[in-house]
């Protein structure tokens, strides 16, 4: 009797320990194969009935369902670390960040359209290099260097501020309004820094051409969407292509795949870049050469409940080799970017 009791309580104590499993779907690092694996229920986030990325029949398709009232980041960081070198060998290092930070309040949805205001609420700016450090930031007191003076004075004018965008629940920007309160915030407080009116209005003009409603609509579409609306699989890879400079000549390639959705994200993996090209040109005996090229790498992760973007992180290597020979020596420049893309850094 006491050795039936003493199994009973063994398999009590083996029922009571073991924990509940959840299935996610992943493609397998080593094949490229989909699986699906167990993983305890508790390490899983709770997935919506009708969640925003969801499937059918294995394709997954993204939208959009937030909250009334709710509030979601959308901060951007880039880090770039530059090095130059000189035909002597010698080579001069540099790093540079930049920090974009908003956010998204709904206010209402109504007919599966969403009225969020956009909150402009800081920029941040910094380059190193000879073991000094400059920061141009919104959120501190003004630099005493009058060369960024007026830089500080502009972000501090396009910060505090609000917009208003109208989206529909696939992700579609329909509208972007309230820039000019802005541009005349900026030019107020440019006045104190410009006499003249037509460098004023240079500047302002300038402005304008990177900060209205289709430079933001294109930052969001590429920020915000990522899933093609005809939906994919898991494994499955899509490609898209975009200028990298105004004559179009060179492209950047990149090539998404769905590595998974569970435990509450939807994880894309990110490669691509621009192939290495080369340019010659020659006068006479000397030859002029450029070669370049660009890789990337990283990952974007989505909330499979709202569809909203989580957390991005990209890393980019740009190469570049400048050579100028005469047919019996020459000399070669060559500068090196490694940069890392984020979106909401704090949440990797």
């Amino acid at each position: 009797m006491k050795n039936i009791a003493a199994i009973a309580l063994i398999s009590l104590a083996i029922v009571s320990c073991k924990k509940e499993t959840a299935t996610i779907t992943k493609v397998d690092p080593k094949t490229g194969k989909t699986i699906t694996v167990e993983v305890p229920a508790d390490s899983v986030a709770e997935v919506k009935a009708n969640p925003a990325i969801k499937d059918s029949l294995g394709v997954f398709t993204q939208s959009f369902k937030l909250e009334k009232g709710k509030t979601y980041p959308l901060t951007t960081y880039q880090r770039d670390v530059k090095t130059m070198t000189d035909p002597s060998g010698k080579t001069l290092n540099g790093t540079s960040e930049s920090t974009d930070e908003m956010t998204f309040t709904v206010n209402d949805v109504k007919n599966g359209i969403y009225d969020i205001t956009i909150n402009l609420i800081g920029k941040r700016n910094s380059q190193s290099a000879d073991g000094k450090t400059i920061v141009v930031d919104t959120k501190q007191a003004i630099p005493k260097e009058d060369n960024l003076k007026m830089i500080w004075n502009v972000n501090r004018a396009l910060t505090g501020n609000k917009l208003s965008m109208k989206m529909d629940s696939k992700g579609n920007v329909i509208s972007i309004t309230g820039f000019e309160p802005i541009y005349a915030k900026i030019s107020t407080a440019l006045g104190t820094l410009i006499k003249d009116a037509n460098q004023k209005a240079s500047a302002v003009a300038s402005l304008k051409q990177s900060f209205n409603e289709k430079v933001l609509k294109d930052q969001f579409a590429k920020n915000l969407t990522i899933i093609p609306k005809k939906g994919v699989k898991i494994g499955e890879k899509w490609t898209t292509s975009e200028s990298a400079d105004e004559t179009g000549k060179y492209k950047v390639t990149s090539n998404y795949v769905l590595k998974s959705v569970g435990n509450g994200i939807a994880e894309i993996s990110v490669t691509g870049g621009i192939p290495k090209k080369e340019e010659k040109k020659s006068q006479g005996e000397m030859t002029h050469s450029m070669s370049s090229e660009l890789a990337q790498n990283g990952t974007i992760k989505f909330d499979q409940n709202t569809g909203w973007i989580t957390n991005q992180n990209i890393t980019v290597k740009t190469t570049q080799v400048e050579t100028i020979s005469d047919g019996k020596q020459s000399q070669s420049m060559k500068s090196v970017s490694n940069s890392s893309v984020m979106v909401n850094p704090s949440a990797k």
